[in-house]
C-alpha cells in the first residue's frame, strides 16, 4: 500500500513481472464507475491522473495502460501499468501471452525505480 484516505487506496500490484503496475481502489463497494456520485468520480479520476502523471515523469514509459475490468473481481479499481517496448508482453496487454522473453536485468532496475514512484506518489496524494 503506497496511500490511503477515507475514499480510495493507491498499491503497487507489480502483477505478472510489471514492477510499474499500480491499482487505485475505491474503498466502498461499488462495481461499476457510474455507481459513484460526480464528486466521487472526480476524486477517483484525479488519483489515476496522478499515478499516471508520476509514472511518466519518474519512468517514462513508452505507454500507461489504463483499464478497468474488474471481471474476477467485480470491485471497481483502475489499473495504471507503465508499458516499455522492451516488457515481456508488449504491445500486447500485459494479461495476454508473452510476446518476447522476460528482460530480468531491466525488470529488476524498473522495480528499484519503482521505490521512488511510490514515494512521489504518496507525496502528491496527501497534497
Amino acid at each position: 500500500m503506497i496511500f490511503r484516505n477515507e475514499s480510495l487506496r493507491i498499491i503497487q500490484a507489480a502483477e505478472v513481472g510489471f514492477p510499474a503496475f499500480y491499482r487505485v481502489v475505491w474503498n466502498r463497494h461499488v462495481a461499476e464507475f457510474s455507481d459513484l456520485s460526480a464528486a466521487e468520480r472526480e476524486t477517483c479520476m484525479n488519483a489515476v491522473v496522478a499515478v499516471e502523471q508520476v509514472l511518466r515523469s519518474e519512468l517514462q514509459p513508452d505507454k500507461i495502460n489504463l483499464a478497468t475490468l474488474g471481471n474476477l473481481v467485480p470491485h471497481l479499481h483502475w489499473h495504471v501499468i507503465a508499458r516499455f517496448t522492451w516488457d515481456s508482453h508488449f504491445p500486447a496487454p500485459v494479461w495476454s501471452a508473452p510476446q518476447r522473453v522476460v528482460d530480468k536485468d531491466r525488470v529488476a532496475a524498473m522495480a528499484l525505480r519503482c521505490a521512488e514512484v511510490n514515494r512521489r506518489i504518496a507525496e502528491i496524494m496527501v497534497l
